[in-house]
């Protein structure tokens, strides 16, 4: 195969790959660099984001973990509602500020479960974008008849 390789370009002229190589220094297309914006970080609150969580990973087990470095309000591990295991992230609410701060210098990084946990403040939720769905006095349709009526 290289040797196959090697043939081909000895007898391709130097014009073509000069052409199509993007080592040469005439080539006229320089791809666009990729802007990665990170959030801003979040403010310091009690209440910690915690993902890389395993499957496996109950509540009670996080609540475990994190209670070394303060003390621990609530641990909510977030699951899926048919197999009941762990969607991978989880909530963790300390009593104090100064808390939260040990608990992620602590655990951030770390493992449980056999996985590489990260734990950060969470973010305030934001407020979803308002239903447009087309029913209701909202657009005129006082006479419409609920859905499944007929």
């Amino acid at each position: 195969m290289a040797l196959r390789a090697a043939a081909t370009t000895a007898a391709a002229p130097r014009a073509l790959r000069a052409l199509f190589s993007t080592f040469s220094s005439s080539f006229p297309f320089n791809p666009p660099q990729a802007q990665v914006q990170k959030p801003p970080p979040a403010e310091p609150s009690t209440n910690l984001f915690v993902s890389g969580l395993s499957k496996r990973t109950t509540s009670d087990g996080l609540k475990k973990a994190f209670e070394q470095y303060g003390e621990v309000v609530h641990a909510k591990v977030v699951t899926d509602r048919v197999s009941g295991f762990s969607k991978g992230f989880g909530f963790v609410r300390y009593s104090s500020l100064e808390g939260a701060e040990a608990g992620i210098k602590g655990m951030d990084g770390q493992f449980l479960d056999g996985w590489v946990i990260f734990a950060e403040y969470a973010r305030p939720r934001e407020q979803p974008p308002p239903l447009n769905n087309n029913y209701g006095p909202s657009n005129g349709n006082f006479n419409r008849p609920p859905f499944g009526s007929q």
